[in-house]
């Protein structure tokens, strides 16, 4: 049920802006009209007086796998990315093949081109200029876009002249094709003298570097081994292997010399040179024992034979001697020579110990010159590798110098078109048409919101807080509001003052107020016309009613009632120049009387004070059933809020969509902080087909037939 409530709230508030909208549109229709029409005008002109202008377009295939340096599928199946594209659209709409085109065609006197830079009366310094700001504008008439998300460009160009614009643009396809490849070529060429030029200097660099490489090996001594999976060396190098070896078996063999000899004389000590295996192993001292052996046995026989004296007993003794002489001698011998063979020896591994010293000495600093050797060598590998790298560059560049196969061709040119593709006529009329609509409907917009006034009952009821009494419709220009009631009682605008009366006086018999004041916060609201009306409205229903003229200084009733011009009035009455029976003359409908001012009047007295007015109007109450005062504005002026006061109801008229909303609350403050009694508001001048007025939908045409017709 919320949910319903809320949609039905919705719909309300939608069909009260609709009403507003209606009634707004019918209120200032001829406004808007007029805006419409002037600018739809304008449009339809200046749409007529467009130049037609023709679109020619041609379109360009790019094709990345026509790559004539391509060595594998990879690269022949290449993809240009979105930026590689957006490049190629700006080379075709670069400013030097812009100028290339304005020389081959001779656009430079063309007056679709040159004349508007010649009109503008632009002061060029130079012919360069000139030719840059021709071929600006060529290029405003240029545009050059991918379809969709194919490597096709569409190159479109718009002229007055359809065949130009068909020409020119198949000369900037063309132009941007021949231009790229030219450039191709040139790049190809420019890049192909350079990689020359730079392989000589890198051969000669290869060559001075291995140079230096081979000069610092040859005399440093590093060379290289002569087995092909060896590593480089150094003479040092090579030789420390064999004489670590003889060194090693040097220290060994010394090692057994010098252990021979100690067992040597070890033996010796503990038994004599015969104890020494080496003599004994010795076939010298093996023959001579066996002979001293021999000679024993000699000397034991002869001895026994002869004697120790017989000289054969001495030469066998001498004999002896001369044996274990020899024995001795070749005994120390061998320990001699074991002697000099473990010298031998010794000096030969430390003759070994001294040269395998002096080479790792050399080897440490041929080592720190081998790897100066190897930065060399690698060096000079490093700029052979750069040489082979720029040679394979140089061979590509040449054959794309060569091979200049162009990636990009004209798959369709422009043809001349036989309709101008712009302006769209008909599409700008239609939108000439929304744009007039949207300005009036915007103009009379502005001045709804600009007008300030109450627009309908609910915005008096909400800013003011009093009831509306009656909505007085806004009568045409060639009627009198003031003759409507005597001349049509039963029109809507009479219809209107019935609707106060009731408003005012009550429907259920409660006492009814005797004086009623009628007042505006500002001039000319419908405030005089507003007490008239009423007034009659009142003798009409047979009660005896005065029309007392307050607002002494416009004195505008004589001029609204139909009957003649009073000699005397109010002024007179209160001055005591005239009596009240003098004043007081019958008015133009039944059971009405009025007492007016026969003049304006201006002065700076208290004319309705010292209890005048307060006589006047007790001693009317006992003559009449009701009094009608026509007061005076509140703004600006005291009259009407002193006689507000005296008065048992007032009802302050405000003029539909003009009274200001502050001027307004002001007024009804004032009566409200005076003591007077505010009863609500006659809203008057409202237009008849306002239904924004708020329930009070007497005036539509629901109720023609309620009322006579105009």
């Amino acid at each position: 049920m919320e949910v319903r409530h809320e949609a039905d709230e919705y719909e309300a508030r939608l069909a009260d802006v609709i009403s507003i909208v209606r009634d707004t549109v019918r209120r200032r229709w001829k406004i808007m009209a007029a805006v419409t029409a002037a600018i739809f005008v304008a449009g339809v002109v200046l749409v007529s007086l467009m130049t037609p202008q023709y679109t020619s377009t041609a379109k360009v295939r790019l094709d990345p796998s026509r790559n004539p340096l391509a060595t594998n599928a990879n690269q022949t199946r290449a993809e240009l990315t979105p930026e590689a594209i957006e490049t190629e659209v700006t080379a075709i709409r670069s400013l030097d093949l812009a100028r290339l085109i304005v020389r081959q065609n001779k656009l430079d006197t063309d007056p679709e081109f040159a004349g508007k830079l010649d009109k503008s009366g632009t002061t060029l310094n130079n012919s360069e200029a000139r030719a840059n700001a021709i071929a600006a504008a060529v290029l405003s008439h240029l545009s050059v876009d991918r379809e969709k998300l194919t490597y096709v460009l569409n190159v479109r160009f718009t002229s007055t002249d359809a065949l130009k614009a068909a020409k020119l643009a198949n000369a900037f396809a063309d132009g941007y094709i021949a231009t790229r490849t030219t450039n191709k070529i040139g790049n190809a060429e420019r890049q192909s003298a350079w990689f020359e030029q730079r392989l000589n200097e890198l051969a000669n660099e290869a060559r001075q570097a291995e140079a230096r490489a081979a000069d610092f090996r040859a005399s440093s001594g590093v060379v290289e081994s002569a087995a092909a999976n060896s590593a480089a060396g150094t003479v040092a190098d090579q030789q420390v292997a064999p004489l670590a070896g003889g060194l090693a078996a040097a220290e060994s063999d010394a090692a057994a010399a010098r252990a021979n000899l100690e067992a040597a004389r070890g033996q010796t000590r503990r038994g004599g040179l015969d104890a020494v295996s080496e003599v004994l192993k010795s076939p010298t001292v093996v023959q001579l024992r066996a002979q001293r052996a021999e000679a024993l046995q000699n000397k034991d026989a002869v001895e026994a034979r002869y004697g120790e004296r017989h000289p054969e007993s001495i030469r066998v003794r001498e004999q002896l001697s001369s044996i274990d002489a020899q024995i001795d001698a070749e005994a120390r011998r061998t320990i001699g020579s074991l002697q000099a063979t473990a010298a031998a020896a010794e000096a030969r591994a430390s003759s070994l110990r001294s040269s395998l010293g002096q080479l790792e000495r050399q080897r440490e600093q041929t080592t720190r010159a081998s790897v100066a050797a190897d930065s060399l060598e690698r060096e000079a590998a490093a700029k052979r590798a750069l040489y082979d790298k720029m040679s394979q560059m140089s061979l590509e560049s040449m054959q794309a110098a060569r091979l200049s196969i162009a990636q990009a061709e004209v798959i369709d040119r422009a043809e001349p078109q036989s309709r101008p593709t712009s302006p769209n006529k008909p599409l700008l009329y239609a939108l000439s048409l929304l744009v007039a609509l949207a300005a009036g409907a915007g103009t009379i917009a502005v001045m709804e919101m600009t007008s300030g006034g109450f627009r309908s009952v609910e915005d008096v009821q909400t800013q003011l807080g009093v009831p509306v009494l009656a909505v007085v419709p806004k009568v045409a220009k060639a009627e009198n509001p003031n003759d409507l009631l005597l001349d049509r009682p039963t029109s809507m605008f009479s219809e209107s003052y019935r609707i106060a009366r009731a408003a005012i006086l009550g429907v259920r018999g409660t006492r009814a107020p005797k004086v009623i004041a009628i007042t505006s916060s500002l001039p000319a609201e419908g405030k005089t016309t507003s007490a008239v009306a009423f007034a009659r409205t009142l003798a009409t229903a047979n009660a005896r009613t005065l029309l007392l003229e307050c607002d002494i200084r416009r004195a505008a009733v004589r001029q609204i009632v139909r009957t003649p011009a009073p000699t005397v009035g109010l002024v007179e009455v209160l001055h005591g120049e005239a009596s009240l029976d003098e004043a007081i003359q019958r008015g133009d409908v039944a059971n009405l009387d009025q007492l007016l001012v026969i003049s304006p009047y201006f002065s700076a007295e208290n004319l309705f004070g010292e209890g005048r007015m307060e006589q006047l109007l007790a001693t009317l109450r006992d003559r009449y059933d009701h009094i009608i005062l026509d007061l005076p504005p509140l703004m600006g002026l005291a009259d009407g809020r002193f006689l507000a006061v005296l008065a048992d109801a007032t009802a302050l008229v405000i003029k539909w969509n003009s009274t200001p909303i502050s001027a307004a609350q002001s007024a009804l403050n004032w009566l409200k902080g005076d003591g007077s009694n505010p009863v609500g508001v006659i809203y008057t001048q409202v237009d008849p087909s306002a239904h924004s007025v708020g329930g009070l939908y007497y005036y539509s045409k629901q109720y023609s037939d309620y009322y006579q017709a105009n």
